[in-house]
């Protein structure tokens, strides 16, 4: 297994007639932030749930820590899809207790749960029912649950659900500061733009089919900008006449213009053009977002439409079957 907390080889998975996850590789480095991105149903769910022994594979292996999930549940942490909180304990209890499952007690327990209260800045909720909170606090405290037993590996089944910006943003932080001890992170998401902020790995999963396994600085190297934004001195220029330019348009400044370099044209050259054809005060290319490279990768490998379903689905949310 190596410097690799996970290690996945050849698995796939079948239900009924449902191929969910297909051929998969993968390794997850040891103190990786590793994003398990695609549309909703393309198999990160199914992925998890069998890297934590809760489905087996049909084909393939699974090594997690140098063993499986169950040989090592008090090493891990795990926040599943299907949320769940025992309604009528109260938080404090519900905290202790989930530390204690996982060989976390002793007698500075009480003040670790208070603490990691504090820290997601919920203090006040100790003594009240889970069932008393709303979506967003229960969705924290079920984050805390998973990571109170200081595991070296965490896996979040979309952790953002339910989160408004600013806790979504305090999630960020704490995701961050549990890398920073060395822990390997793990959580799916459908909104890459989230991943984006905090992931240093990206695995992209699309109809069961992995379409991508890489870090941001390879794919900085593997996916060439073609996106130039350029503010000009005296006003939006159109450049769709220059050569190389797909097109030209103007953005939300009446002197900034965004412009799409065709594929067979090199940026370098077209942007020595751009800087001749008028007084420019800023000219820079736009680094891809992990939705474009998305899109990009499932057009290649499975086709227009696959792609255009899968930029539905990433944009908008599309409700669809989860597997």
């Amino acid at each position: 297994m190596g410097d690799s907390s996970i290690s996945i080889r050849g698995v796939s998975k079948t239900f009924g007639t449902t191929r969910a996850v297909r051929d998969l590789d993968l390794d997850v480095p040891r103190g990786s932030i590793c994003g398990f991105l695609g549309p909703n149903g393309a198999g990160k769910s199914t992925t998890i749930r069998m890297i934590m022994s809760i489905i087996y594979p049909d084909a393939g292996r699974i090594e997690v820590l140098g063993g499986n999930a169950l040989s090592n549940k008090d090493r891990i942490g795990y926040l599943p899809e299907e949320r769940g909180l025992y309604r009528k304990m109260r938080v404090g209890d519900f905290l202790d207790y989930m530390a204690r499952l996982k060989g976390a007690g002793g007698p500075g327990l009480a003040k670790r749960v208070r603490d990691w209260l504090d820290r997601v800045e919920l203090p006040q909720v100790l003594r009240k029912r889970c069932q008393e909170l709303s979506k967003g606090m229960q969705q924290k405290i079920q984050v805390l649950a998973a990571i109170i037993h200081e595991p070296e590996l965490i896996i979040l089944d979309e952790p953002f659900s339910g989160l408004d910006p600013v806790n979504a943003e305090l999630l960020n932080h704490l995701i961050k500061q549990q890398n920073e001890q060395g822990r390997t992170i793990i959580f799916s998401t459908h909104v890459l733009h989230q991943a984006e902020q905090i992931c240093d790995r990206f695995f992209l999963i699309n109809r069961g089919v992995k379409v991508l396994d890489a870090t941001l600085e390879e794919i900085g190297v593997r996916f060439d900008p073609r996106t130039v934004l350029v503010e000009t001195l005296n006003g939006a220029v159109d450049f769709s006449s220059i050569r190389g330019v797909r097109s030209s348009r103007p953005m939300g400044s009446s002197r900034s213009v965004e412009i799409e370099i065709d594929e067979r044209s090199e940026p370098q050259q077209v942007i020595k053009q751009i800087v001749a054809t008028c007084d420019i005060r800023s000219i820079e290319l736009r680094r891809l977002s992990m939705e474009e490279v998305f899109v990009r990768v499932v057009r290649s490998d499975l086709g227009e439409r696959a792609a255009q379903v899968a930029k539905e689905e990433l944009s908008h949310g599309t409700p669809v079957k989860a597997v």
